[in-house]
């Protein structure tokens, strides 16, 4: 297949340059035609690859918590979109085959083939298989005219084409079926800009959905005739107001043994000064006015800093790691510092590099953040960790996974 695959790379390859704009209209339209048939194609090969590496654990024999986690990894994907392709191959797999075939074929789309999937999947448990053979059928005919959102409109109808009897208790079923995919698909992506900013997308479920209306609205509307800010601000207003409250109340849990705070790291000196900017825990920068406005309502926690930026050990030797020491390595780890791992420091136990009952101290020079898979996985397996000549943690994978046994980093927390 690896060599198959490396041709049709080569064949793909030899496309990229070449002259569209010589076309003619109607080839145009039919060369877009093949590369999208193709994309579908190749599709159905990359799922089947996919059920495959999760079927065998690939993944977690390399480290990562799952499937989707090592496909955002090794292919740059998002975690949620890596979740709907380890979901959708695995459909694929025990489903219908006249799925998978129609989208190797390139007659439907992963999109339309995941909608397929899904009301297939109502149909079989409503109505049986003969049904559910029936419905793939009509909804890969529909699928040559139809986008995956109306698609998935009418197939909450299809039981009226292939099983008219029991149409009526059925959507009743599929109304629920819906409620479950929402469960299942709801999810919050935050992602860092390259200026410091968050990008939040995602897909909330109807009780989540109503929930953040009935939070933010109220806030959302104009402060009065001279407001200028438009809507979209309002609600981004509004959702920093719903977060200064929460954490106002003091009743959020615990992060990772302190109370949840925002940490602004400034020099003392510069913020009477009114001149220095700040880096919040999780790495992004603000402004001196900013800083300051947050110090009127803080707390100032003395930190001492190495010339290069490293925080020193802040506390005495004792067993648990909290307080400054939990601070000043959060600031260095800023999360999970296993390969390839995203979770935050509210997610993460303090693990001793040398373990604390074999005589190694509690300070910054021996403990590392470690989110709760990956600190079972660094016990149980044969990785080794160390500090690099700049005190940032890696990891050296154990031969099997590579016999070189490079030394690797988290470079997900901190541009490299």
């Amino acid at each position: 297949m690896v060599e198959e695959l490396a041709q049709a790379d080569d064949a793909v390859a030899a496309c990229v340059d070449d002259a569209v704009w010589a076309l003619g209209d109607d080839e145009l339209i039919a060369a877009l035609d093949a590369a999208h048939r193709l994309e579908q194609r190749l599709a159905a090969v990359t799922l089947a690859l996919v059920r495959e590496i999760d079927g065998r654990g690939t993944a977690r024999a390399q480290g990562a918590s799952s499937t989707a986690v090592w496909l955002r990894e090794r292919l740059r994907l998002t975690v949620p979109a890596a979740r709907r392709l380890v979901d959708l191959a695995a459909a694929l797999d025990t489903g219908n085959p006249g799925i998978r075939q129609a989208l190797a074929d390139g007659h439907i789309t992963l999109d339309q083939a995941r909608v397929i999937t899904d009301t297939i999947t109502t149909v079989h448990t409503s109505a049986g298989a003969q049904a559910a053979d029936k419905a793939v059928g009509v909804l890969v005919d529909w699928a040559g005219q139809f986008d995956p959102m109306l698609l998935r409109k009418l197939g909450t109808r299809i039981l009226d084409h292939v099983a008219p009897d029991i149409a009526d208790a059925a959507a009743a079923a599929a109304l629920e079926a819906e409620a479950a995919r929402a469960t299942r698909d709801r999810h919050l992506t935050v992602s860092e800009q390259t200026d410091g900013r968050l990008r939040l997308t995602g897909t909330l479920d109807v009780e989540a959905a109503a929930l953040l209306r009935a939070a933010i609205d109220p806030l959302s509307a104009p402060a009065g005739p001279d407001d200028q800010r438009c809507a979209g601000q309002r609600r981004h207003d509004a959702l920093a107001d719903v977060c200064r409250l929460a954490l106002r109340t003091g009743e959020l849990p615990d992060s990772g043994g302190d109370p949840a705070q925002i940490v602004v790291t400034t020099s003392y000196d510069t913020l009477t000064r009114q001149l220095g900017d700040g880096a919040l825990d999780i790495g992004l920068r603000l402004t001196p006015e900013t800083v300051r406005r947050l110090a009127c309502d803080a707390a100032i926690l003395p930190a001492a800093l190495g010339g290069t930026g490293q925080p020193l050990d802040l506390g005495r030797q004792r067993r648990l790691v909290t307080g400054p020491l939990r601070r000043a390595l959060v600031l260095r780890d800023r999360g999970c510092a296993f390969p390839g791992c995203d979770r935050p420091p509210r997610w993460c136990d303090a693990h001793h590099i040398h373990h604390w009952a074999d005589g190694g101290p509690t300070n910054l020079n021996n403990a590392v953040l470690l989110c709760g898979h990956h600190h079972r996985h660094i016990h149980h397996n044969d990785w080794t960790l160390r500090l690099g000549d700049d005190n940032h943690p890696e990891f050296i994978p154990p031969a099997w996974l590579d016999p070189d046994q490079l030394p690797r980093r988290n470079h997900y927390h901190r541009r490299t």
